[in-house]
Order: C-alpha cells, then sequence, then structure tokens
C-alpha cells in the first residue's frame, strides 16, 4: 500500500511525501573506519565500556542504555521490544522486568536471548547474543527500592502483558495499593526482578557512507579457539576470539 512505501517529512509548515526507498542517512567516512587497530584490548566488554562512554556523553543521545530484547516463545515466535539495561559489567548485560510477562515466560522456557543497542548519532550499533538467567532475589529487591517510589508503586500495579479492561483498572489499583501503604510505607517487592545475559556474541558495528560498513564480532565458547587461524580468525583475550564480517 501507498502509505506504507511513504513518510511525511514536515517543512515550514507544509508536508512533502517522501518514498522509503529514497531515504540515505550520512554515516562515516573512510578515514574513520573501525579497525581492529583501533581495538587496544581484544576484549568486547573494553569496546562495549568505550563506546558506551561516548553515548553517555553524546547530548543527543538521550537514553544510551535502551536495547532492544528480542526473545523466542517455546513454539519457535520470536518477539522484541525495548528495556534499559541497568547493569554492564564483564559478567554481562543486566535488566529488570515483571517475571509474569511475556518476556519472562518466553525466557523460561528457552533462555537463549539477543539484544541490540544503536546509537543513531554515532552511527554505532551492538548486537548481543546469550543466555539469560535470574539475578538473585537479593540484588532485584535492593535495585527495586533504588528506583523512584512511583516507579515502584507502578511495578506492584500491573499485571505485565495480562488483558486488563481499561486504563482506569490500573489507575484504581494504583489508588489502593498507596492508600494501603500510606505516604511513608515501603512498596513490597512483587513479582519483578532482573536478568543477567551472559553473552556468548558481541558484535560492533559503524556504519560507512558507502554502505561498506564495519563489522567486528566477538565469540567465545568451548570450541572457538580451535577455530583461530590468524587470517580470518584472531585470538583475543579471557577466551574470546574476534573476525571482521562482510556488510
Amino acid at each position: 500500500m501507498k502509505f506504507l512505501q511513504t513518510i511525511r517529512r514536515m517543512s515550514q509548515g507544509t508536508s512533502e511525501a517522501v518514498p522509503l526507498s529514497a531515504l540515505r542517512l550520512k554515516y562515516h567516512e573512510r578515514k574513520d573506519a573501525f579497525l581492529e587497530d583501533n581495538i587496544e584490548v581484544k576484549n568486547p566488554f573494553c569496546v562495549f565500556r568505550d563506546w558506551l562512554d561516548l553515548a553517555l556523553k553524546t547530548p543527543e543521545i538521550l537514553e544510551p542504555n535502551a536495547a532492544a530484547l528480542a526473545t523466542v516463545s517455546a513454539e519457535g515466535k520470536p518477539s522484541n521490544r525495548y528495556v534499559l539495561v541497568k547493569e554492564a559489567t564483564a559478567e554481562g548485560f543486566t535488566f529488570f522486568t515483571n517475571y509474569g510477562s511475556r518476556k519472562a515466560d518466553e525466557i523460561k522456557s528457552n533462555p537463549n536471548v539477543a539484544i541490540s543497542f544503536y546509537w543513531l548519532p554515532l552511527r554505532r550499533s551492538v548486537r548481543i547474543e546469550g543466555v539469560a538467567e535470574k539475578i538473585s532475589p537479593e540484588d532485584s529487591l535492593k535495585y527495586f527500592h533504588q528506583r523512584p517510589r512511583a516507579s515502584q508503586i507502578g511495578a506492584a500495579a500491573s499485571p505485565q502483558s495480562q488483558r486488563i479492561p481499561s486504563r482506569r483498572y490500573l489507575d484504581e489499583v494504583e489508588t489502593g495499593i498507596k492508600a494501603q501503604l500510606g505516604p511513608d510505607g515501603e512498596v513490597p517487592l512483587p513479582n519483578w526482578g532482573g536478568y543477567l545475559v551472559r553473552p556468548d556474541l558481541i558484535e560492533f558495528w559503524q556504519g560507512q557512507t558507502d554502505r561498506l560498513h564495519d563489522r567486528i564480532r566477538f565469540r567465545r565458547g568451548a570450541l572457538v579457539e580451535s577455530e583461530v587461524d590468524g587470517k580470518l580468525v584472531h585470538k583475543g583475550e579471557d577466551g574470546w576470539v574476534y573476525e571482521r564480517l562482510a556488510p
């Protein structure tokens, strides 16, 4: 349909139909290519920290920790949504959610997940694949009570991903919780907590204007080091190997 092939650009109060196929965003030039020599420590967590630090310092990026999380159901159907990654360490990447949500149900049946960051002003993206596991209840509780009280009450009020009759229903549940707790009562931890994604693949992408984008992928696993040949697959640090992929 035609409306799927065009977008509307507003210019000085007027709109102009622009074909999606004509959209072209300028990325990096060849002189700014992301090279293996740019990676001082051949460990993807070190590269991620450097890229995240730059994203944090870029004013146009309002939520540098926003990432798309992909899960797969027991029937093999994928789903995707955005989450906020609240911790990134050498162990992995942590996000929080309701343990009764669709994502939680799918992780329970298939813990293999994927996370994608995209920092548009930097023309950079990071893809992560790994296994998700629940963090400890103690760590979930600690973070839960670090959240604004309104967010704590919101998490307690929402049966995430479940059918509800109306928006008013949420408001009524929230009002009831506030009345029960009073202005200073501690919000008890609902069926809610964190997941740690332990990665076995992290790929760094940097866009090039000529579309010969840079892609450097790190992998780790039981047999990956046996693939090292110094030409296509290179030995990294801490059990990782890395390789360049064609765009």
